[in-house]
């Protein structure tokens, strides 16, 4: 197999992103993106180094942030809109951080999905 040589990633000069938090009872997901849908760029708390029941905090989640804005700061981002989507307690600290990082929030949007009556529940137990 021939040797394939790695492009050096450039940086993108952007206004305007968005924001897509997936929050979970066991881990917060964070993925910036153009507003045509190209991703940018992403973070967790499992790729921060929290383990276990730490990663789904709101720590975790602020801490994510936090790392993300420094680099959206240097790609000249300036307005964001945030989709959240889940249960999860990082939802709320995620736009915490992302709006004392300098940031300016101006969509929130709660894309959690919603079933309209989907599957059918499991049978009741009997004991």
């Amino acid at each position: 197999m021939a040797y394939k040589k790695n492009k050096k990633r450039q940086v993108k000069n952007v206004d305007t992103v968005v924001a897509h938090v997936q929050s979970t009872f066991n881990n917060t997901i964070v993925s910036i993106s153009t507003t045509d849908g190209d991703v940018l760029l992403r973070g967790s708390a499992g790729a921060l180094g929290f383990k276990g029941a730490r990663k789904g905090t709101p720590f975790a989640a602020t801490q994510i942030a936090t790392n993300l804005a420094k680099e959206m700061l240097n790609m000249g981002v300036r307005v964001v809109e945030v989709n959240m989507k889940g249960p999860g307690s990082g939802r709320d600290s995620v736009v915490r951080a992302l709006q004392s990082s300098g940031i300016t929030v101006s969509v929130l949007r709660d894309v959690t999905p919603l079933p309209h009556n989907g599957c059918r529940p499991p049978k009741k137990r009997r004991i």
